[in-house]
């Protein structure tokens, strides 16, 4: 109880520091009227188009080692990045370069959380989650692949459960590479969609234009679909 009360603890304490100096460091810079405003935005997209144009290894170098330290140590979410990636990076450079660095960056976790909180996570969690020990014993990879596509558990929490069932490294990052591809690759092209649509508009475009583009609403419904077959395949997976 003590050690988990520290871990959480030093967690808080890091996100707190992180943050509070993220942001002294963006309104040092700008304003807060210059972050929201359309303009600012699309400065932005012109930006990250001339790099990517000119220097597109460097952007993709740079932003591969973002995603990595996204995920460990900064426990960051797989959505927000995904869009940012294909925001930045395009539709299929960007799946790529998130889904690696997922990958890469949930390994990471798993090794660490393998050997410094393997314990604690077994005290936590083990209770809740003994029925996918069987399946895990029976065919790692398959499971492990299934458990990354079908989701149901917070990102952070998916990449230190499997330390109950003592995977193989090996395995955990090729079922994670293969297993979140779905996914990834709709909210990516949704961030795309979104950078498309503020380079070929002057003026910011209304929330029904937004929506009603297909680059927008194709991914989403797509999306939305995939949702309802990851639910019914929870039901079984974690089924008792």
């Amino acid at each position: 109880m003590e050690k988990s009360k520290k871990i959480k603890l030093f967690i808080g304490l890091f996100y707190l520091i992180f943050i509070s100096l993220f942001l002294f460091y963006l309104f040092s810079r700008f304003s807060f009227q210059e972050l929201t405003s359309y303009e600012f935005i699309k400065n932005n997209v012109n930006y990250f188009s001339d790099l990517k144009r000119n220097n597109i290894f460097f952007l993709s170098l740079s932003f591969l080692f973002f995603v990595i330290l996204w995920v460990f140590p900064f426990l960051g979410f797989g959505a927000p990045i995904a869009l940012l990636g294909g925001f930045i990076l395009g539709k299929w450079l960007g799946t790529a370069i998130i889904v690696l660095g997922l990958s890469i960056g949930a390994t990471f976790l798993y090794v660490f959380a393998n050997y410094f909180l393997k314990e604690l996570i077994r005290e936590k969690f083990l209770s809740r989650f003994q029925t996918l020990e069987t399946k895990f014993k029976e065919s790692e990879f398959n499971y492990l692949l299934l458990y990354r596509f079908i989701g149901g558990v917070p990102w952070q929490l998916s990449c230190v459960l499997p330390t109950i069932f003592n995977v193989k490294v090996i395995n955990f990052f090729w079922a994670t590479l293969i297993g979140i591809i779905p996914q990834i690759f709709l909210v990516v092209s949704i961030g795309s969609g979104l950078e498309e649509i503020i380079d070929n508009n002057l003026v910011a475009p209304n929330i029904k234009d937004i929506i009603l583009s297909k680059d927008i609403y194709l991914p989403l419904i797509i999306f939305g679909c995939l949702v309802i077959i990851t639910i019914f395949l929870r039901k079984f997976f974690y089924k008792k």
